[in-house]
């Protein structure tokens, strides 16, 4: 017998446990029609499915089967979430922007509403100056070779003030309560020893010039009524070769912190979080050796990781060496040449599940948008990174994988949300919350090479759910 036919008949027996006899203990033969107690919300490997709401009834029963059940346990609560979302670069921002004002609106409202066709993304990361994601690189305070600028008196947004902050103060206007990462791939060339973009380190002569630089970037785009609600001090501070780019080490990103950086928005009244590392997870040492440092410890909120090496349980052994300070997942991109459905797969089981499983109060995948040619990107930025959104013309784009991977959690696990124990079943990749308007939400990913069939199980009943290899689902409860 086929496996859905098989599932037709226990869900028919499930349902008819639930069902009641009209009202009378001697007349079962006309059961009042099963409510659906659950919301599934569906996309397939092969594409043919995409977040889409599945009109199937789903509800909880007692009839025993012999199927492996993931259990949800709402008494056993971890991290409270931030939020789910992207890297909204310079170029991101630019190609949004090329877009009409009709299409504009209609992919703002898709991304960052709260619709039935948004996924409401709740958390961004922007670059302090240029990222590799940019069409050139610049800082906020850009000065002719040879010239220094300690009092910081040139310092100025402009450079942004054409796409990334107008989009921005739009985005703001959906959802006011959106966070905001900030994060420099370089300071300006003038304070680093190698007078370049690429690489260098910071000179420990301007560390308290580079301090009040980044105070001067919080103050100035709070007054443009945006809030940066945290920063990292380097973008992957262990890879100089990109452009921008800076090696910083951990022993002076600990000095920078609680030397300058620290007591520079203590003095501010500054209550922007400070979050380390910001870099792959194949090296926990790093932020633990901060960490391990008393004094910057204390201005330290967290660490943040990507996952371009390494294994996604590195966050549980920083979290573990200190589990006093959060975690946080902040980049991983999906390639130009990725598969749908292997992009889909690899990114829900480590990026969205794993991160979250691991204590993360963040799950971000890399670039928001680029267009057909994958940029704009800075000579020698990423030339692969493919963006959530392909901007094609001024009047329309593509939804791509990263869409996906976001939206199964961001449209149902809203900032607030806290994560819940449950159980790992096989293949059956799985992370739960409990939202803050007390709804239970379980994302689930089949990581095996067949449908699997399974319970759902929650105070002692179950439902039972079937799910296609590499397949994805968000139970809604």
């Amino acid at each position: 017998m086929k496996p859905l036919v098989i599932l037709a008949l226990i869900l028919s027996l499930a349902n008819c446990s639930k069902s009641s006899n009209n009202g009378t203990d001697d007349n079962p033969i006309n059961p009042l029609p099963v409510e659906n107690e659950v919301d599934f919300w569906l996309t397939k490997s092969d594409g043919s499915v995409k977040i889409t709401k599945q009109s199937g009834i789903l509800a909880f029963g007692d009839t025993y089967n012999n199927y492996a059940s993931i259990e949800v346990n709402e008494s056993q609560t971890y991290q409270t979430i931030d939020g789910f979302g992207f890297s909204l670069t310079g170029g991101s921002a630019e190609v949004i922007n090329s877009l009409n004002a009709e299409k504009k609106q209609e992919l703002l409202q898709k991304l960052f509403g709260a619709n039935e066709t948004g996924i409401s993304i709740s958390y961004l990361r922007i670059s302090i100056g240029a990222s590799d994601l940019d069409g050139k690189t610049f800082s906020y305070n850009d000065l002719p070779s040879g010239q220094t600028d300690i009092n910081l008196e040139q310092f100025s947004l402009a450079p942004d003030e054409e796409n990334l902050i107008p989009l921005l103060k739009e985005i703001l206007a959906i959802n006011p309560s959106i966070k905001i990462m900030g994060t420099p791939w370089s300071p300006p060339v003038w304070m680093k020893d190698n007078n370049s973009t690429v690489g260098g380190s910071l000179q420990s002569k301007y560390y308290s010039v580079y301090a009040n630089y980044l105070v001067k970037y919080i103050q100035q785009m709070k007054a443009q009524g945006i809030t940066i609600d945290a920063i990292t001090p380097q973008n992957e501070p262990l890879h100089p070769g990109n452009n921008p780019s800076m090696y910083m080490s951990a022993a002076q990103q600990a000095s920078f912190i609680k030397n300058n950086l620290g007591p520079a928005f203590k003095t501010a009244n500054i209550s922007t979080k400070i979050i380390v590392y910001d870099h792959n997870c194949d090296n926990p040492n790093y932020p633990i050796s901060i960490l391990n440092d008393a004094e910057a410890k204390a201005f330290v909120s967290g660490s943040a990781f990507h996952l371009y090496a390494g294994d996604i349980s590195a966050l549980s052994t920083v979290k573990n060496a200190h589990p006093d300070k959060d975690v946080y997942f902040t980049e991983q991109y999906t390639s130009s040449d990725g598969d749908f459905g292997g992009d889909l797969k690899w990114h829900l089981k480590n990026v969205i599940i794993g991160s979250m499983r691991n204590w993360s109060k963040t799950a971000l995948e890399w670039n928001l948008a680029n267009n057909a040619t994958f940029g704009p990107h800075t000579d020698g930025g990423c030339t692969t990174c493919k963006g959530a959104i392909t901007v094609t013309s001024s009047a329309s784009y593509i939804q791509n994988v990263g869409f996906y991977i976001i939206g199964h959690a961001s449209k149902f696990v809203p900032t607030g949300s806290t994560r819940i124990a449950s159980t790992i079943a096989g293949n059956l990749q799985n992370v739960a919350f409990k939202t803050p308007e007390e709804k239970n939400v379980l994302i689930v990913e089949n990581d095996g090479n067949t449908n699997e069939i399974f319970n759902i199980k929650y105070n002692g009943k179950w439902f039972v759910a079937s799910l296609d290899s590499g397949s994805v689902a968000t139970y809604i409860w």
